[in-house]
């Protein structure tokens, strides 16, 4: 179980608008505050990402999603409630003045997933705001399995290393992907 001063130490750095490196319900992912443009940026920067590339967002509840998603389809919620595997999911519009609209795809779509990891969910529920994962790598490298084999060129670039989970060798698969339109149609991007 993660401790409290673990959590206080990385919303401290959120709230300063530091980035993360920290274990997620998928892979060990890089984030930040998802509403702040300036360090949304920095997550460019360290991952040598095209900017015009989107990113995810965690959120610690489903009925959260109507506060950055302009239409939740019915079909949506279904998934998220009965999928056996972590699920983000397209969104094809958000309020972008919720959001650092760097997070966005250049379309105003979003990609967010409903963790069910404890530690993110309790970070995300304290912090008040939706957080940015994406994997832990260079743009174009494979994400690393567990935290071992992430580079320390990466482990370096982030303002806060998350001391939780460190030591866990298992192999965990990035999330399912899927784009839904606002009639509920649905596009497999990542199985």
């Amino acid at each position: 179980m993660v401790s409290e001063t673990e959590i206080n130490r990385t919303l401290k750095t959120l709230n300063d608008g530091g980035t993360i490196l920290y274990p997620t319900d998928t892979i060990w992912g890089i984030g930040c505050d998802a509403t702040n443009a300036a360090v949304v940026e920095k997550i460019f920067t360290i991952k040598k990402r095209s900017a015009e590339k989107s990113l995810i967002i965690l959120l610690d509840d489903a009925s959260k999603l109507k506060n950055y998603v302009k239409h939740v389809p019915r079909e949506a919620l279904a998934l998220i409630e009965t999928a056996e595997r972590p699920l983000t999911i397209i969104y094809p519009s958000a309020y972008k003045e919720k959001l650092a609209e760097n997070v966005l795809a250049e379309d105003g779509s979003i990609a967010i997933r409903v963790t069910r990891d404890s530690f993110c969910k309790k970070l995300i529920q304290q912090l008040g705001k939706p957080l940015v994962s994406t994997s832990a790598n260079v743009s174009g490298e494979n994400p690393p399995e567990n935290f071992q084999k992430i580079s320390e060129e990466i482990k370096k670039a982030v303002d806060y290393v998350v001391c939780y989970r460190q030591d866990e060798t298992s192999n965990p698969k990035p999330s399912v992907v899927i784009r839904i339109g606002n009639k509920g149609e649905i596009e497999f991007i990542r199985k």
